[in-house]
């Protein structure tokens, strides 16, 4: 089956079953690593992707229900890593393995889209389906609040 999506601004026509999930296809198919598998039900958030600007767990998501919107995973945020969330992930020192933190990075930046300046109590709510092994929810936290203040300042010039 034939379906169209916008993957990181570029537009891809792929053969696949439509009931493969969109995770799959954007790690076997199009060779995007950056998004991982986790827990393979939509429940740890190490998948999460934007959907149309919304984040959501494309390990769940079979493909067909992405047909023809755009797709932005973690390669897309930025070209350089230079996305405000990704400059205060390394600042604050957010990882410990590292395995969360792509999803972790794409609920946030999802949040400072529809809330440039989010409370503790938004972020944790926000941040909520996002699990973390190693625990680094403290520095999440820390990192999207200096996310949020890079982003006001760049806005403000």
């Amino acid at each position: 089956m034939a379906i169209t999506l916008t993957v990181n601004d570029k537009p891809a026509t792929l053969d696949v079953a439509g009931d493969t999930p969109l995770l799959w296809v954007l790690r076997d198919v199009m060779n995007l690593h950056g998004t991982k598998y986790g827990c393979g039900i939509g429940q740890c958030g190490a998948c999460t992707v934007h959907v149309d600007g919304q984040p959501m767990r494309s390990c769940s998501l079979p493909v067909s229900g992405a047909a023809n919107k755009k797709i932005t995973t973690i390669e897309g945020l930025s070209p350089d890593n230079s996305h405000p969330l990704q400059q205060a992930w390394v600042d604050v020192d957010v990882p410990q393995c590292g395995y969360c933190q792509a999803g972790q990075i794409m609920s946030a930046a999802a949040l400072l889209k529809s809330t440039p300046k989010p409370t503790d109590q938004q972020i944790d709510s926000a941040m909520d389906g996002n699990l973390c092994r190693c625990g680094t929810y403290v520095r999440v936290r820390e990192a999207i609040h200096k996310a949020s203040a890079m982003m006001m300042a760049k806005g403000a010039r």
